[in-house]
């Protein structure tokens, strides 16, 4: 539900950042206070749900940064089986015994599309443990007919995806008499603002659009590389695990974790000053032109053929999923099969799953923050879109399980769905739609196979 524009006009004068939790407040149902970033709040959320020690289960398919607070916060992460179309967690395939050792759920909704949170919001209420979730790319998705956030005890959102605010965050409550603990907690942790980040945070947009108008996005990442500005060389940044075991000795203690807590956001933690909220509020105000504009771009990609996975058998079986999608197939538009990913339905190919559709279809595409192809040379067509200036982020290979190994998480107990996920997704910016798909037809990139066929391709 969508805050209306007489709600917005008179909460223009509210002081921030209550004006923002207003706002957000609207959108989501429930009590909602700001934090300067997503992963800020997160670790707030797992402090104070979470007893030392406790095992959160948690998608191994994400960004490592995550990874890292459920570190920080002095927990052990355990990774969840996935469906391998959109990377949610399986339910199913959790082993009935690990349920009862876990002290909380921490759902994903990668790159917009949910997790079956009804089903997990019951799972946890038979354990006894909290949901949390993390909807910093689902601000605008819905499941079982309540918005991507309303399920949890606890939610977590980012306002530097859908709102590109490039800052800011909030952390929310089912229960609102948890609003004032969760303030305090908030206030303990908090760094002071510093002028030059503000600053820097007020010049920033300027000067990435020099940088776009001048077309000098590649020759920019190759100057911070050659300057040592850069924190990543790979998708995953460098674990080094000896001094990681140290600040996980240290945990809870955010700041022991902060070398990786911080990385690609080094004020996650900083107070923040007018200047930025105002640019925050600014953004947050044109969020459902934003949201209206990823569901058109979604919906056109979610109409190609790198939408789904070809099947093994070959240009028939190619030719099956297109009659499905096209809703020409016996069953099609019901809600199941691979053309579902960025429904509110979850069915993946290797194992029947009760989709979300048991407690709601949406018909029309979620607003997904990136669209996942599924392309057979992925890193060819990476270097495709990256000839045409566009850049491809929010990659997320190898899984969590892999990239850490058993020192510092426990393993998934069928990681097969995570890494086929991992090795061919390809996320789009719904809003480059069109481009995207012209530079994929050009460079005749073809459709990744679906798992259970030959060896995926990996460059």
């Amino acid at each position: 539900m969508a805050t209306g524009e007489a709600g917005l006009a008179s909460a223009r004068h509210v002081p921030r950042p209550k004006r923002l939790e207003e706002t957000m407040r609207g959108r989501l149902g429930r009590e909602c206070v700001y934090v300067p970033s997503c992963r800020f709040g997160l670790f707030v959320a797992l402090r104070h749900w979470c007893p030392p020690g406790g095992r959160v289960l948690m998608s191994p398919v994400n960004d490592d940064v995550i990874f890292f607070v459920v570190l920080a916060a002095g927990l052990r992460p355990v990774q969840a089986p996935l469906n391998p179309l959109d990377a949610s967690i399986d339910v199913d395939a959790v082993p009935d015994d690990l349920w009862g050792s876990l002290s909380a759920v921490l759902t994903t909704n990668l790159y917009g599309n949910p997790d079956d949170a009804p089903r997990l919001r019951a799972k946890c209420d038979a354990s006894g443990i909290p949901l949390f979730e993390d909807g910093a790319h689902a601000i605008g998705s819905e499941v079982g007919g309540r918005p991507v956030g309303a399920w949890g005890d606890a939610s977590v959102f980012s306002l530097s995806k859908h709102v590109g605010a490039k800052a800011g965050g909030f952390l929310s409550c089912a229960d609102p008499g948890l609003r004032e603990a969760l303030e305090k907690t908030c206030e303990d942790l908090l760094l002071p603002g510093r002028l030059t980040a503000e600053l820097a945070y007020t010049v920033r947009p300027y000067a990435e659009a020099a940088v776009r108008g001048l077309r000098l996005r590649r020759a920019a990442w190759a100057t911070m590389r050659l300057l040592g500005l850069t924190e990543r060389e790979e998708i995953r940044m460098p674990l080094r695990p000896e001094a990681l075991a140290g600040a996980v000795g240290a945990a809870p203690d955010l700041t022991a974790s902060d070398s990786w807590v911080r990385v690609d956001m080094h004020d996650y933690r900083l107070r923040s000053g007018g200047l930025r909220l105002g640019r925050i509020g600014r953004r947050l105000d044109r969020l459902d032109e934003v949201l209206a504009a990823c569901r058109a771009g979604t919906e056109q990609l979610l109409s190609t053929r790198w939408a789904r996975p070809v099947p093994c058998g070959g240009a028939e079986g190619e030719a099956g999923v297109r009659a499905e999608a096209s809703g020409d197939s016996p069953g099609a538009g019901q809600g199941s099969g691979p053309a579902a990913v960025g429904r509110a339905v979850h069915r993946p190919v290797h194992r029947p799953v009760t989709p979300v559709a048991s407690v709601g279809v949406r018909r029309d595409p979620q607003p997904l923050f990136r669209v996942p192809l599924f392309v057979a040379d992925r890193d060819a067509a990476i270097a495709a879109l990256a000839r045409r200036d566009i850049v491809v982020g929010y990659l997320y290979d190898p899984p969590l399980d892999d990239y850490a190994g058993a020192d510092f998480t426990d393993l998934s107990p069928d990681p097969t769905g995570a890494r086929w996920f991992a090795r061919h997704a390809l996320p789009v910016d719904p809003l480059r739609a069109r481009q995207v798909v012209d530079v994929l037809e050009e460079s005749g990139a073809r459709p990744a196979e679906a798992p259970g066929g030959p060896a995926p391709t990996r460059g």
